[in-house]
């Protein structure tokens, strides 16, 4: 009798079926098949909404070390340690710290060699009898894109805007199963990432109006450009940073704060912009619910103006020569030169004088001689204006 040899079943990485996989449920079922995701679930807040979803699915062994909701404070306090909140940043990254440590240690010695651990939690409040708002939290997953890898982390904070507590449940659910797959499936590609997000969610049901990534996944990424990817994807508003790059959320830094507000293009930031803005913080410590306290001064920027410009163009007077990269261009003079490249910092470097001759901030190095020396002057268009200044 003759045999035929039956190959084994090659299963596609995630990445190529990311296209035919768009439901909640065909992620987790993906997920559960491709047996190279392992890790823990909790959640506190809304149930054990996402891992539903692995376990409805089938196959869930593949993918779901441990599912746990710490619904008790003690317990939940003796797991992860106290928190003055327990809906807040700082409660996630206890329970990601907890309980990714915690997988590594017990299962990485028998299977960490093919394993790419996760620790996926979420601690939110949803709408109910004695809080009729909107539900909001916190939700996160700290992930190995290769066994053996150090981790990397997703952080994002969510408001739920459904009617009903169900409905909210429900919406978080779907968040949790595209934030573990797109991490899983779109972590070289972050506008695909934070796009994939709203699988099966729209606006009207649920809005993520801060994100942070880390870890080698995502390299040294710019995380105020990530933050604006949510506002152009539609996915929230208006986006948020410290003047050091910090990326937060609105509630961390505005809550019961007087705050006072320039809005404006910022085409450069001119000593005009910040007299401006000097004396109207002056004024406005004046007022009587304002005096003895300390006011957040935000600088607010359409979108418009922060939009990746198709070319960016250079003028000058007179002739020059930009030896600093990515702007390696001579001028001559008057007409301009354009360049296609967009350089990958926000705000856009600028050239200033430091000491003699002119020197970039950026890399430190010093201009040759004759060097035109430039600040930005951002327009409202799809396209960006580089004005020489003397």
């Amino acid at each position: 009798m003759a045999l035929t040899m039956i190959p084994p079943l090659v299963r596609p990485p995630l990445e190529t079926m990311a296209a035919v996989t768009s439901t909640a449920r065909q992620k987790a079922l993906s997920l559960n098949l491709d047996q190279r995701a392992y890790g823990t679930l909790a959640e506190i807040g809304a149930g054990q909404e996402v891992a539903r979803w692995f376990f409805q699915a089938g196959g869930a062994a593949g993918t779901v070390a441990k599912s746990i909701s710490a619904y008790d404070m003690a317990v939940s306090d003796a797991l992860y340690g106290p928190a003055e909140r327990y809906v807040s940043r700082q409660r996630l990254g206890a329970m990601l710290e907890h309980e990714f440590t915690q997988l590594v240690n017990g299962l990485g010695r028998l299977r960490g060699d093919t394993t790419n651990f996760f620790a996926f939690a979420d601690t939110v409040a949803i709408r109910s009898y004695r809080h009729p708002e909107n539900g909001r939290g916190w939700v996160g997953i700290r992930f190995q894109t290769r066994p053996r890898e150090q981790a990397s982390e997703i952080i994002i904070h969510v408001h739920l805007l459904d009617s009903s507590s169900t409905r909210q449940q429900e919406a978080l659910g779907v968040l949790g199963v595209n934030l573990i797959y797109g991490a899983s499936a779109h972590h070289r590609e972050v506008p695909t990432l934070i796009g994939s997000l709203m699988g099966e969610l729209s606006r009207e049901r649920i809005e993520v109006d801060m994100i942070k990534l880390s870890g080698p996944a995502f390299g040294e990424v710019d995380h105020r450009l990530v933050s604006l990817q949510l506002v152009e994807q539609r996915l929230t508003d208006a986006a948020m940073f410290t003047a050091a790059g910090e990326v937060v959320q609105p509630s961390e830094v505005l809550h019961k704060r007087p705050v006072l507000v320039e809005r404006g293009s910022f085409r450069p930031a001119a000593r005009l912009t910040v007299d401006l803005l000097e004396h109207a913080r002056e004024q406005f410590m004046l007022e009587p619910e304002v005096r003895g306290e300390q006011p957040v001064v935000l600088a607010e920027i359409t979108r418009a103006i922060w939009s990746s410009p198709a070319a960016l163009t250079i003028r000058t007077s007179w002739p020059g020569q930009i030896s600093c990269a990515p702007w390696a261009s001579t001028l001559s003079s008057p007409a301009s030169s354009r360049i296609t490249s967009w350089p990958n910092t926000w705000p856009p470097i600028r050239i200033r004088r430091s000491g003699s001759p002119w020197a970039c901030p950026a890399c430190e190095r010093s201009p040759t001689r004759n060097t035109t020396p430039i600040c930005l002057a951002a327009s409202s268009s799809r396209s960006a204006v580089y004005s020489s200044v003397a």
